[in-house]
């Protein structure tokens, strides 16, 4: 997917967070290929809090990935409660990411979904991107991410594995059980 982003400017705004006592990234601009010769610019924010109500029309776009109802609505709802990280294109949400962090060291990308009509346009890289230079700055080693193991037929998560190993992920352990006999697990990894 790397070669549909053109970059043309990053501007990343940096804001001391008294309360956590560290620098976190406020917003990030970028211009994006989009088909032709023409440029999209995508504006990213985050973290940021409270963000059931931007997310949901993203990922109920996507039902190809998010079929469970249960999880669907899970997922919805840490919108509200975890570091969530917006891509708007024209003030208009057209992806997010939200993460988890375990540990001093450890994060983990909790959900990650762009809005149907935009997907290999470099969104889902510049909010990868965005995030890990935020967790670098909080002194985060490493990211996890889970997805569909590759035991499962299923083409849009074979997708979602080829972005996250040209993101530069390694699969480190497969969960046959974890999410039930029917969607076995891989779990990926990352040095940041």
């Amino acid at each position: 997917m790397s070669h549909c982003v053109k970059i043309d400017e990053i501007r990343h705004s940096l804001l001391f967070d008294s309360e956590r006592r560290t620098f976190i990234f406020k917003g990030m601009q970028r211009q994006l290929k989009e088909k032709g010769n023409s440029r999209m610019t995508v504006k990213i924010r985050g973290p940021l809090y409270s963000m059931s109500r931007a997310c949901e029309p993203i990922i109920r776009s996507v039902p190809e990935w998010f079929g469970i109802e249960e999880a669907t609505v899970q997922y919805i709802r840490d919108a509200d409660t975890l570091p969530t990280f917006i891509a708007y294109h024209e003030d208009i949400a057209i992806g997010f990411l939200t993460i988890r962090l375990h540990f001093e060291y450890t994060a983990e990308i909790h959900c990650m979904a762009i809005l149907s009509g935009y997907h290999r346009k470099g969104v889902g890289r510049a909010l990868q991107e965005f995030v890990e230079s935020h967790l670098r700055s909080l002194g985060i080693e490493y990211l996890q991410v889970k997805t569909l193991s590759s035991k499962h037929p299923d083409t849009n998560y074979a997708k979602t594995r080829e972005f996250y190993l040209a993101m530069g992920f390694r699969p480190l352990e497969e969960f046959p059980e974890l999410w039930g006999a029917n969607n076995p697990c891989l779990q990926l990894i990352k040095r940041l």
